[in-house]
């Protein structure tokens, strides 16, 4: 059955709760992909053009090698390798640079953490996991690993979380928190109590139910790309946050049978990507922006879509005909 860890939710919280992209944690997912710990599932075709350039990584970077035996299903996976970000959309450097601020033995302690119950890992790698530098033979691995393998379909995948934002925001401020939270994973949900409420997420594995009182900190909610289930950073050192798989990701590549026919594979694919701004699916589909407007004007015109005014850009939303069509075609 696992363990619950239930996050006390107090008023201040739910006024400073926020979500945010990480680039680094989504690099560290990647590295969970590549390295077979986690199934590619829709990412497999990302996941096999990727590999030959991973195992390039792994002949230069010795320390890579190390960082994988980190990487544990339903366990505690050491904070430090990929910590929340300080903001909603922290440049990739700016994360490493706190990365790399770890003090050793606060990182020694995580790794030690990491790794208490699992199979010890062989003497080279512990050799490795050892040294008195490995906060930066780690972060230059990870670094590596954003600019060689992540960083260029970045356009795209920053769409993608961004996407999922704008949605679970305007959940969040139209309905409350248990709309927000309602698809954010099958084993997160909101509960009220006599107070605002807690958040509720049952992990996989684990021995006792956790309780964790946020404080008037907030919670930062994290989606990922290439991230599967739900984690949690709970640790004093680091924000508090909730990391969740992007929705919408195995949607996209499942068009409903006969729609592609009907408008074409371009309006097809414009369809079941939103919400979204124009900009936005021209770096999902690798298209111009202004290609993109002629598309999206069309399924306007049709009755297909609608758009909402946010700041400078309109965040289009598909009409009721145009999920009755996206959702059975």
């Amino acid at each position: 059955m696992g363990r619950v860890i239930r996050i006390e939710v107090s008023p201040q919280d739910i006024m400073t709760s926020r979500f945010a992209v990480s680039r680094l944690i989504d690099t560290m997912h990647a590295l969970w992909l590549l390295s077979g710990r986690q199934e590619a599932g829709v990412h497999r075709s990302w996941v096999e053009r990727n590999r030959p350039a991973y195992e390039r990584l792994r002949e230069d970077l010795p320390a890579l090698s190390a960082l994988v035996p980190l990487f544990r299903h339903g366990e505690y996976n050491a904070d430090f390798i990929a910590p929340p970000p300080a903001g909603v959309n922290v440049a990739f450097e700016d994360e490493l640079a706190v990365m790399r601020a770890t003090p050793l033995a606060q990182a020694r302690e995580e790794i030690t953490r990491n790794l208490r119950g699992g199979p010890p890992p062989p003497r080279d790698v512990l050799a490795v996991l050892d040294r008195p530098d490995i906060v930066d033979l780690l972060a230059d691995v990870l670094r590596a690993t954003w600019q060689e393998i992540v960083a260029p379909g970045w356009p795209r995948f920053q769409a993608i979380l961004e996407r999922d934002v704008a949605h679970r925001a305007g959940r969040l401020a139209a309905y409350g928190w248990a709309a927000a939270l309602d698809d954010l994973n099958p084993r997160v949900r909101w509960q009220a109590d006599d107070g605002p409420g807690h958040i509720a997420v049952r992990m996989e594995t684990g021995r006792d139910d956790e309780r964790h009182r946020l404080g008037g900190r907030g919670l930062l909610f994290v989606p990922s790309v290439f991230g599967a289930g739900v984690g949690a950073y709970l640790e004093e050192a680091w924000p508090y946050a909730l990391v969740y798989q992007a929705r919408g990701i195995a949607a996209e590549h499942l068009a409903p049978r006969g729609l592609t026919r009907l408008i074409g594979a371009t309006r097809t694919a414009i369809l079941l990507r939103l919400p979204a701004t124009t900009t936005q699916l021209a770096a999902l589909l690798d298209m111009s922006v202004g290609g993109t407007g002629d598309h999206v004007a069309a399924l306007r015109e049709a009755g297909l879509i609608t758009g909402t005014r946010v700041g400078r850009s309109v965040l289009y939303h598909r009409t009721p005909l145009g999920d009755a069509l996206s959702e059975g075609g």
